[in-house]
C-alpha cells in the first residue's frame, strides 16, 4: 500500500513540475539557437517524467521525440530513424536467444549441474559462491531479471530446509545468499555488450561519436572491473557469515532431488545451445581478428557480419529449427514476451540523444561546464561523474539516465579536449551498479520481495557496494586513460 501511495505521489509531482520546469527553461535568456533551446526544454521535461515515472519510460521518450517534430526541430522521417538503429536489432536478437534459454530450461539445467558439485556444498560461503557465480556468468547472456528470478526458488528452498532444522544464524545467511544473486546479476550484466540495455545504448552513443566497440573489446575492458567488484563482494560476505554452519548432506539432497526433476535434454535445448555458440562465435570473431592484427578480416566482418546481423540471423534460426512437430524452437508467443518497453525506450532515447548533439545543446552545456574545470581536475571530475551515476540510478532508471547524460558528457569531454571513450565507458558500467534500494534494479526488487531482507540491511550492504563500485570503476578508468 505504501508503495502505491509513493508512486501516486511521485506521479503527481511529475505531472505538475515537468511542464512548469520545461517552460521556465525555455524562458531563460540563454545564448542558444532556437532549436537547441527547445530541445533543452524537452530534455528537462523528459528527465522529470523519467524520474517520477508518470507514464512508462518508453512513452516519455516517444513523447519527447513527438514534441520535437511538432515544434519544428526535426522532420518526422528523420526523427524516428533511430528505431532502425543496429543497437535495436542487437537487443531484439540477443533477447530472443536468452528467451530460448529460459523457455527450454537450459539456464536451470546449467545452474543445477554446477550446484551439485561437491565443491560448492562444503560450506555456507562456497554455497553462496556457487549461486553468485552462476548469477554472474548467466547474466552476461540472459537478462539479470530472469537470472535472479530463476535462482530465487532454489535459494528459498534451502532457507526453508534450514528453518525446519532450526539452524542458528540463518537470518544473516539468508540476507547474503539472496543479495549475492541479485548483486552478481547486476555486476555480471555489465560485463558483456549484450548483458544489459545500458551497455548497448552506451555503445550506440560511442559509435555515433566515432568510437567502434566490438564484443571482445567491451569484455576485455569491462571484465577486470566487474570481476574485481564481484570478488570484493565475496570477501565482504566471507567476513559476515563465519558463525553459520550446516550439514552438506542436506543441501546435496535438495539439489539432487531438483536435478532428478529435470527432463531429458530436449531438441529445443540442443538447438538453443547450437545457436548460442554460433552467435557467440561470430560476435567474438571480429574482435579476435583485430587483436591478431588482421585488419582486412576485421573490417570485412564489421561491414558484412556486424553484431546486430548475427543476432537477427541467430534469432530467426531459432524460429526455423524445429523443437517438436510443427513448432519451432521459438514461436510467435515468444515475440510477444519481448521487452518492447525497453526497445521503444532505446529508439526514442537514441533519437533524443542525437537531437541533443545535432542542435548544439551538448556542445553548449559542455562549453559552460568545461570552463569551470581545469585540466588538473579531470580525474576528480570523472570520479564524481561515476559516483553520481551510481547513486542517481538508485532512484531512476539506469537506461533513461544513460540516455540523458551520455550525450551531454560527450559534449563536455569534447570541449575539455579529453579522449571521451573511457570516461563514457565508465559511466555506462556505473549505471548497472545500484545496490541500495529495492526500486534501483529488478534483481533488487525480486530478492526484496522474498521478505527475507530487512530494508535497513539492504541499504547498509548496498551502500558499501556502491562505494566499492565507485572506487574500482574510477581506478580502472584512470588506469585505462593513462
Amino acid at each position: 500500500m505504501k508503495i502505491s501511495k509513493l508512486s501516486y505521489f511521485k506521479r503527481e509531482i511529475g505531472l505538475l513540475t515537468a511542464p512548469i520546469s520545461a517552460a521556465l527553461v525555455y524562458m531563460l535568456p540563454l545564448d542558444l539557437k532556437q532549436d537547441a533551446h527547445i530541445i533543452f526544454s524537452i530534455m528537462v521535461f523528459c528527465i522529470i517524467f523519467w524520474l517520477t515515472e508518470v507514464i512508462p519510460l518508453s512513452m516519455t521518450a516517444l513523447l519527447g521525440i513527438s514534441a520535437a517534430v511538432i515544434l519544428g526541430v526535426v522532420p518526422v522521417k528523420e526523427a524516428f530513424l533511430s528505431f532502425g538503429h543496429p543497437v535495436i536489432l542487437l537487443f531484439i536478437g540477443s533477447f530472443l536467444i536468452a528467451q530460448s534459454m529460459t523457455k527450454h530450461g537450459l539456464d536451470r539445467r546449467f545452474a543445477l549441474n554446477v550446484l551439485t558439485k561437491d565443491f560448492f556444498i562444503k560450506s555456507p560461503f562456497r554455497l553462496i559462491l556457487g549461486f553468485s557465480l552462476i548469477s554472474f556468468l548467466l547474466s552476461m547472456w540472459v537478462s539479470n531479471t530472469a537470472t535472479t528470478a530463476m535462482l530465487l526458488p532454489l535459494i528459498l528452498g534451502i532457507i526453508h530446509t534450514f528453518k525446519q532444522n532450526k539452524i542458528k544464524g540463518l537470518s544473516g545467511f539468508s540476507v547474503y545468499a539472496l543479495l549475492s544473486i541479485a548483486y552478481a546479476a547486476s555486476i555480471g550484466g555489465a560485463t558483456t555488450l549484450i548483458g544489459t540495455p545500458t551497455n548497448l545504448i552506451g555503445a550506440g552513443f560511442l559509435k555515433d561519436a566515432g568510437y567502434e566497440v566490438d564484443f571482445v573489446k567491451w569484455f576485455l575492458l569491462a571484465f577486470p572491473i566487474t570481476f574485481s567488484v564481484y570478488v570484493a563482494f565475496l570477501i565482504y560476505i566471507k567476513f559476515h557469515i563465519k558463525k553459520f554452519h550446516f550439514k552438506k548432506e542436506e543441501i546435496k539432497k535438495i539439489f539432487s532431488e531438483e536435478k532428478k526433476k529435470l527432463p531429458k535434454l530436449s531438441l529445443g535445448e540442443k538447438n538453443t545451445v547450437f545457436i548460442f555458440f554460433f552467435a557467440a562465435f561470430f560476435w567474438i570473431l571480429p574482435g579476435l581478428a583485430n587483436i591478431l592484427g588482421n585488419k582486412e578480416l576485421y573490417l570485412f566482418l564489421k561491414s558484412h557480419i556486424p553484431e546486430a546481423i548475427v543476432a537477427v540471423v541467430a534469432a530467426v534460426a531459432l524460429f526455423l529449427l524445429p523443437a517438436k512437430k510443427g513448432e519451432g524452437t521459438l514461436t510467435v508467443d515468444d515475440i510477444k514476451k519481448l521487452d518492447w518497453d525497453t526497445v521503444l525506450l532505446f529508439g526514442g532515447g537514441i533519437a533524443l540523444g542525437k537531437l541533443i548533439t545535432k542542435t548544439g545543446l551538448s556542445g553548449y552545456i559542455g562549453k559552460k561546464i568545461s570552463l569551470l574545470i581545469s585540466p588538473e581536475m579531470t580525474v576528480l571530475f570523472i570520479t564524481l561523474l561515476i559516483v553520481t551515476m551510481i547513486f542517481l540510478t538508485e532512484i531512476s532508471s539506469n537506461t533513461a539516465t544513460v540516455i540523458t547524460f551520455a550525450p551531454i558528457l560527450i559534449g563536455i569531454l569534447s570541449e575539455m579536449k579529453v579522449d571521451l571513450f573511457y570516461p563514457v565507458f565508465g559511466i555506462i558500467i556505473a549505471a548497472s551498479f545500484a545496490f541500495m534500494l529495492p526500486i534501483a534494479t529488478p534483481p533488487n526488487a525480486i530478492v526484496y520481495g522474498s521478505r527475507q531482507i530487512p530494508i535497513g540491511k539492504m541499504v547498509k550492504i548496498g551502500f558499501f557496494m556502491n562505494v566499492i563500485g565507485s572506487v574500482i570503476i574510477s581506478t580502472f578508468i584512470i588506469i585505462y586513460m593513462k
